[in-house]
């Protein structure tokens, strides 16, 4: 039987745990994770429509990653002078227009433009959003960001399943007009709750340059170290089942499948397991099991072996990422948005760049041997690690 003072101390629990400013922001990364998941059905359609080869095809999607390390950095100068939030609303309202500008491209010129400005944005709502996720976990005194990262997993999952459907259904444009309308609808109802962290201009202005200390570019280099293995699971993960274990095609699908599963579920335990045991213990164990992982994975006699190994790597990747922009974002001495920016910048020009350099070099020697090696990067994470005390913001006042 409920009691008021039942119901009074689950009203106290949900106002301290999930308070509307954490919503919101969850509902931020949400909403962008939809959008990128939703742009995988469409490529083959915007390959056919504008004629390009898989060469060019190439070319136009490192547009995307050109774009995303463009606006990355205006976005962190952006919230160092204006702060998060007004940035993640403004790019936000800019980002909503892009699956439209994608679907009606009628020529190369203008596929450029437009998909220039759908990674630009998508990157700098990412910077923007993650900052916010920061000033969040600081009014909080709790680690918010790995469960943040959950939704934007989740959000990739429903835009990515629900495409292909979708776009059968109501054909290119009216799939394009679906999504804008309900990201607008979402925005809308997540608008007022956006936690509003107000700059101080004077301090920000003179932060608000390129650092000039190694400490933002060694936990940008911990997010890249992180960020370059996952880029390289889901891109190669499934064509190594494929073509080196000879698992069928239904099978190798698996290698995504359970690396992202383990992945979500862990960056929804992430926060309370951080909490409990700190960002630097958390990134250690995590950083230790992607390495078990991902050897397990490179060495599998056969593709259930691989999969497992994958799984591991999900559970070990999941909150290292997370961990790194949180304290990326906490660092003291240091405009959150410019060192948050250097973070985000470096750790997802591995996960847009390091893939294709690392299929070219898997022509020569297998991805086998590439799967097996990659844990050395993971060895540099974990030399670097003690830097993420700055992630634990619980104690902060």
């Amino acid at each position: 039987m409920t009691t008021p003072e039942n119901a009074l101390a689950g009203k106290s629990f949900a106002k301290a745990y999930f308070p509307p400013a954490r919503l919101a922001v969850s509902g931020l990364f949400l909403l962008n994770g939809i959008f990128a998941g939703a742009w995988a059905p469409k490529i083959p359609e915007f390959a056919s429509r504008l004629g390009l080869s898989e060469s060019a095809l190439g070319l136009m999607i490192m547009c995307f990653g050109i774009g995303s390390l463009v606006l990355m950095p205006i976005a962190g100068v952006l919230i160092a002078h204006f702060g998060s939030t007004r940035t993640v609303k403004g790019a936000t309202l800019l980002f909503l227009s892009t699956m439209l500008l994608l679907s009606m491209a009628p020529t190369v010129p203008f596929g450029v433009v437009a998909i220039f400005l759908f990674g630009g944005l998508l990157g700098a709502m990412d910077v923007a959003m993650n900052g916010n996720a920061v000033e969040v976990e600081k009014s909080m005194r709790r680690a918010i960001m790995s469960s943040c990262h959950a939704f934007w997993s989740l959000g990739a999952f429903i835009g990515a399943t629900t495409g292909g459907f979708l776009i059968e259904a109501l054909g290119v444009m009216g799939h394009a007009v679906l999504l804008t309308i309900v990201g607008a609808a979402m925005l809308l109802l997540i608008w007022p709750f956006v936690l509003h962290d107000a700059p101080h201009p004077s301090e920000e202005r003179q932060k608000a340059r390129l650092p000039m200390t190694p400490l933002p570019w060694l936990i940008g280099l911990m997010a890249l170290f992180s960020m370059v293995p996952e880029g390289s699971i889901l891109d190669w993960g499934a064509l190594y089942m494929r073509e080196e274990l000879g698992a069928s095609l239904a099978l190798s699908g698996f290698a995504f499948g359970a690396f992202s599963l383990t992945m979500a579920i862990m960056r929804f335990a992430g926060d309370h397991v951080r909490d409990r045991f700190g960002a630097v213990k958390t990134l250690r164990f995590c950083t230790v099991m992607a390495i078990i992982g991902m050897v397990v994975a490179g060495t599998a006699p056969n593709a259930y072996a691989a999969m497992v190994g994958f799984a591991l790597c999900g559970i070990g990747i999941s909150n290292m990422v997370p961990i790194a922009f949180s304290a990326a974002g906490n660092l003291p001495g240091f405009a959150q948005g410019v060192a948050l920016s250097v973070a985000t910048v470096m750790g997802y020009s591995g996960s847009l760049f390091a893939p294709s350099i690392i299929g070219f070099i898997a022509e020569h020697t297998g991805f086998a041997l590439i799967f097996t090696l990659l844990p050395v990067l993971f060895i540099v994470v974990l030399l670097l690690s003690h830097h993420a005390v700055h992630a634990d913001v619980h104690d902060r006042h």
